[in-house]
């Protein structure tokens, strides 16, 4: 892929060294809620001696990444969240020092709460797109493939809906050779349905670049790529590039140190959390789904905040309701109930940076579903494309509820996975934020293979045998 321009705003050349950067936010106005400059922020390197350590550190509210390292874990916070963990036996060590988040925003906010136009060239942070960009990326991909690509728009964000400045809606794209019928939200398709997400987690930027690429080697690639031809002639690709548009614009406000925001931007349950943590609900912890299990916290600023009742939040409301639309409800209520061996479609959300490849359940390892056998056989191909550990999220990371995954799953009996993009071979490219070269040379050649995979697979998930 050709390297795009960067606004005038935008990062210029960056270190291939992984730069983390945090945004907390105290309440400012109505009009402006822009994340504060915090200093004194580490990565702390934390060994493990039990497996109930990562549990103990969630629910502390301890900002737990999704990375572990030859056992150590690692958790993001200030001066006095290293004095907390050894206050709690830990012997953190600081493994990084992260810099300040950039004071100037990406682009100037107008009071009226009108966004730019958008523009498929507008980066931050060395050539990572911003939501306008895959906005007008998603209207070009459908402008130039009329045959193939129809753009949905699903929802709005909190801010959207709530009136608030700077709020966007919820895109998605349905990517295939259209024939009638195709792409309508009607769970009764003509063929199956393969779903990629990406960027719910805020900070997790290489997810949506890795969910561009997908676009275009799709598009690109009917008439020319034989797998991609036959893939778009008989399968329905759905894509949502960003998940979550209103926290990835805080991410995006920090230019060249991008702010470090995870959740979504709904500030009505803690508007000011000061030096504790950031505003937002998890939306990977919302879901509708074994809420307020392991993995969650009742803390507003807590990075992994559930909310004030399951299903709170606008951007997984909406997401769930296409879910809806798009997959027949197939399983039954008990978390051991299977869904029938010809369930057609796949769902991928992809996280990172963990290198792994999880299936449900994730709210407790201790339980498996119905199609275990499956959803773990297609785990271990899909690992073994990547370099990625395959596992139930406690069995190899840790256990957390009320995640898309296990919605998906649980409500309509889609075969569903998280796709932990990591650095499995050490090529510098870790962490959340990694240098933009990282995409093309290393990140898409990795996943590509793996979705083309899935995405054939989806007629057949849970009867799989190669």
């Amino acid at each position: 892929m050709a390297r795009k321009r960067s606004t005038t705003f935008a990062a210029g050349t960056v270190a291939a060294l992984t730069v983390l950067a945090l945004s907390v936010v105290p309440t400012a106005t109505a009009q402006n809620r822009q994340p504060s400059t915090v200093h004194g922020m580490f990565v702390y390197r934390i060994p493990t001696h039990t497996a109930d350590d990562a549990r103990t550190l969630s629910t502390e509210g301890f900002d737990l990444l999704e990375h572990r390292e030859n056992g150590d874990l690692f958790v993001l916070g200030d001066a006095r969240a290293g004095t907390r963990l050894r206050l709690l036996g830990f012997t953190p060590t600081v493994d990084r020092t992260l810099p300040e988040p950039a004071r100037a925003p990406l682009r100037p906010r107008p009071l009226s709460g009108q966004l730019p136009a958008a523009d498929a060239d507008e980066t931050y942070y060395g050539g990572y797109h911003t939501v306008n960009a895959h906005y007008a990326h998603l209207d070009q991909v459908a402008a130039q493939h009329p045959d193939l690509a129809t753009v949905v728009t699903y929802g709005q964000s909190w801010r959207k809906q709530t009136g608030q400045p700077n709020g966007y809606d919820l895109k998605a794209v349905c990517i295939t050779k259209r024939t009638a019928g195709d792409c309508r939200r009607n769970p009764n398709s003509a063929k199956p349905r393969f779903f990629l997400m990406s960027q719910i987690h805020a900070r997790e930027i290489t997810t949506g670049e890795v969910s561009w690429r997908w676009i275009d080697h799709l598009t690109r690639g009917y008439g020319t790529d034989k797998d991609v031809t036959a893939l778009l002639d008989s399968t329905e690709l759905w894509v949502v590039p960003i998940a979550n548009p209103d926290g990835v614009d805080i991410v995006q406000q920090g230019g060249d140190t991008p702010n470090y925001q995870r959740k979504n931007a709904d500030d009505a349950n803690g508007g000011s959390c000061d030096f504790t943590g950031q505003i937002g609900v998890d939306l990977n912890r919302n879901a509708g789904t074994h809420w307020g299990g392991l993995g969650t916290s009742t803390d507003p600023c807590s990075e992994i905040y559930l909310g004030p009742q399951a299903d709170s939040e606008v951007e997984n409301t909406a997401l769930e309701g296409l879910f809806r639309d798009l997959y027949p409800a197939v399983r039954g209520p008990g978390d051991t109930d299977p869904a029938p061996a010809d369930t057609r479609g796949i769902m991928i959300t992809l996280h990172s940076d963990a290198s792994m490849v999880i299936f449900p359940w994730a709210h407790d390892h201790a339980v498996h579903t119905g199609n275990d056998t499956a959803l773990r056989a297609l785990a271990g191909k899909l690992g073994a494309l990547t370099g990625y550990q395959p596992g139930q999220a406690g069995e190899i990371l840790y256990d957390a509820a009320g995640g898309t995954d296990d919605w998906i799953y649980d409500k309509l009996g889609t075969a569903s996975f998280t796709i932990e993009v990591g650095d499995s071979d050490s090529r510098g490219c870790a962490g959340f934020m990694p240098a933009y070269t990282c995409q093309d040379s290393y990140f898409w050649p990795k996943l590509k293979p793996a979705l083309m995979y899935a995405a054939t697979h989806a007629p057949a998930p849970y009867t799989t045998t190669n």
